[in-house]
């Protein structure tokens, strides 16, 4: 009964599926035939004549099919439409608009989009071809460090620079030419194990931070901070520990080397400054750790190294031994450091004589010392809040960077804000010295995205990286160049697609002499070539 029963099931479910799948056939198509061919080719194998143009050029670009549409062709340049002049029945002339860009070109008609060849259009900002380091950083770089010799010292967290680390690691620390070749004769062996945020010098030792906790052969025993000596070695001191003695081994002493800079954090420390002949950091730390190595374990059969800590946040200053300076944002009678801020932070210090060692802290907070902040806030050069600095509410949501220009006096601001001391701004922002808002600067909308870094120029421009696609309705795939109004400059804005971030924008000068800008950080792509995180472009 049970093997009939089955068999009946079977061949009604079969039944259910054939009823189906006559109903499914018996479907009209949802969407039509769907629309026929334009029969229009754009050759993307034929090379445009002439191969590259700057805004306002004619360029010839090989194409058939065109003439029963000639009413309705647009013509794009990485998607900015040109002023077609001519078609013909083997092709199209166009000019370059003023704001095109390098990228692929295509053909609209109606809805339908016909891709053609990749097209440079030329501009006033160019790769520099005497950049040495071609290959890049095969991961973020951070920062570049001028040493007083001309050479850079280049961090962050790559372990290869310009192919160079490939049987060697080159771990997050490389010293180069001032042209971006590697310089073989500085010696950090296996150097950091993790990321490098910042380096500074201070008398003849090197200070890097980020979040790290060995480098080189001390593969412990630093927390996020140490000194190094100018050949890239870090600094040790010998100390006398105890042990107790063995057969093989009858001393009690012995001399075990440390990392002479005896202090750091508990967690990642994002900049480092020379202040007052000591050493200012920030981050989003919670304490101060500091180590004891002299005393031993309890049954004296190994070295003991003791871990201390104290509350400090944030903001923090270090003797040049690394042990604690509580002069700086400290509450002795508490034993603690000051609130700081209620949110993740990031700084800028001022080194121009007007401002020197005021700290300039922004993030994503709203007080910082216990008082209300609006993401922005100024210490004067004893840590204390800097009540003339008029940011008054500040931003409304999130600052993502903060760069100043010692020339123009001005701070830059973007992030995620809408209003700036109740005032609209969108995402970015010109600030006086006094921290009260530029009106003369007038950001537009971005749309894709919004902008993660920005620096002004001494001349006045504005270099801008991020996720957008368009500003002010012109495409910009993440980079473009404004003037001190908040226009597109022209000319400026000729490369094609950016992918990634910048962490930097550092005024420099090429090889030969040319005004230059390097570009650092996080990104694969310039001008739509395949780039690695570090280049150096001409600027005119």
């Amino acid at each position: 009964m049970k093997k009939i029963r089955y068999i009946i099931i079977f061949a009604m479910a079969a039944l259910v599926i054939q009823s189906c799948k006559k109903t499914k056939d018996t479907f009209e198509a949802p969407y039509g035939d769907g629309k026929p061919p334009l029969g229009v080719s754009l050759s993307r194998d034929a090379l445009p004549s002439p191969t590259s143009g700057a805004v306002g050029s004619e360029i010839t670009f090989k194409a058939t099919g065109l003439l029963p549409y000639k009413d309705k062709l647009k013509f794009m340049f990485n998607g900015e439409e040109g002023q077609i002049t001519e078609v013909t029945a083997a092709g199209i002339k166009v000019k370059v608009p003023p704001f095109g860009s390098s990228g692929i070109t295509s053909i609209a008609i109606d809805d339908q989009l016909v891709l053609g060849p990749l097209f440079k259009v030329n501009g006033l900002i160019n790769v520099d071809p005497s950049f040495r380091a071609t290959l890049g950083a095969n991961n973020f770089v951070s920062q570049i460090f001028p040493l007083a010799d001309g050479r850079n010292l280049v961090i962050g967290r790559f372990t290869n620079y310009d192919n160079k680390g490939i049987i060697t690691p080159l771990n997050r620390i490389v010293r180069t030419s001032s042209d971006g070749e590697f310089d073989r004769t500085f010696r950090t062996g296996k150097a950091a194990n993790g990321a490098l945020a910042r380096v500074m010098q201070i008398n003849s030792k090197f200070i890097i931070a980020g979040g790290f906790s060995g480098y080189s052969q001390r593969t412990d025993n630093i927390s996020n901070i140490t000194s190094l000596g100018v050949d890239g070695s870090v600094d040790t001191i010998g100390i006398k520990v105890y042990r107790r003695p063995t057969q093989k081994d009858t001393s009690r002493d012995t001399t075990k080397y440390f990392p002479k800079f005896n202090g750091g954090t508990n967690e990642f420390i994002n900049r480092v400054y020379n202040h007052q002949n000591k050493i200012l950091a920030t981050g989003n730390f919670r304490y101060y750790v500091h180590r004891t190595y002299k005393k031993p374990n309890h049954d004296f059969t190994k070295d003991t190294v003791i871990v201390d800590s104290t509350e400090i946040r944030q903001v923090l200053r270090f003797n040049l031994d690394g042990s604690l300076d509580k002069t700086f944002r400290f509450n002795i009678a508490a034993n603690k450091g000051l609130p700081a801020a209620n949110g993740p932070i990031d700084s800028y210090m001022h080194t121009d004589a007007a401002l020197a060692e005021k700290l300039v802290v922004f993030g994503s907070f709203t007080t910082f010392d216990q008082t209300p902040a609006g993401r922005l806030v100024r210490l004067n050069a004893d840590g204390g809040i800097d009540n003339t600095f008029k940011a008054g509410l500040g931003a409304d949501n999130s600052i993502s960077s903060l760069t100043y220009n010692t020339v123009t006096k001005k701070y830059l601001i973007t992030g995620v804000f809408r209003t700036y001391n109740g005032k609209p701004v969108i995402s970015m922002a010109l600030l006086n010295q006094d921290g009260s808002l530029d009106d003369s600067f007038a950001p537009k909308i971005f749309e894709g995205g919004y902008p993660a870094f920005a620096r002004q120029l001494d001349d006045g421009l504005i270099v801008v990286s991020g996720g957008f696609k368009k500003y002010n309705k012109v495409t910009r795939n993440g980079f473009m160049v404004l003037d001190s109004k908040g226009d597109l400059a022209g000319n400026y804005n000729t490369t094609g697609p950016f992918s990634g971030g910048l962490s930097d924008i550092i005024e420099t000068k090429s090889a030969d002499g040319k005004r230059a800008l390097y570009l650092i950080g996080g990104f694969d792509r310039f001008d739509n070539q395949p780039v690695n995180n570090i280049i150096r472009v001409t600027i005119e």
